[in-house]
């Protein structure tokens, strides 16, 4: 049995909505490599510095969560001619938390005043205890015991 592993995937809020409503994580522009790292039963969590891609207002927020299915990564086919590569989750019922006053109890933040170099490769792997932290904080109930096949 592998240990559950918990994880941020940095996107827009409203690329966030578009995957909890789909039930899948993209990230770093459909790149399959951090998806490969994950494993089902992990926890994921979104953090969307922006409400939209590229340009649209600063939130700084984690604004999704929810538990990776399988871990078997797979490519859709977008509209545009895209293949992402995707993986399915299942979401949780959550509300936004702004990450402000998380920073000085976020342990896998080093650097508390340059704070957002954690997240400059688009996805970051945290502390169970940090993943909690966050869940809590988005009102979130997260059960550490979920499944963990892959």
């Amino acid at each position: 049995m592998n240990p559950t592993r918990y994880w941020i995937g940095v996107v827009s809020a409203d690329h966030a909505d578009a995957a909890a409503a789909g039930g899948f994580v993209q990230l770093n522009h459909g790149k399959a490599g951090a998806l490969e790292r994950m494993r089902g039963g992990d926890g994921l969590v979104f953090y969307s510095p922006r409400t939209s891609h590229p340009d649209g207002e600063p939130l700084q927020a984690f604004t999704a969560m929810g538990r990776v299915r399988s871990g078997n990564v797979y490519q859709a086919g977008g509209g545009d001619g895209t293949r992402p590569f995707r993986l399915d989750v299942d979401y949780l019922p959550a509300a936004p938390a702004p990450i402000r006053p998380l920073l000085a109890d976020l342990s896998f933040i080093r650097s508390k005043t340059h704070w957002g170099a954690a997240f400059r490769y688009g996805v970051v792997r945290v502390p169970e205890a940090d993943f909690l932290r966050i869940a809590a904080a988005m009102g979130c109930t997260f059960s550490v015991a979920g499944p963990t096949s892959d």
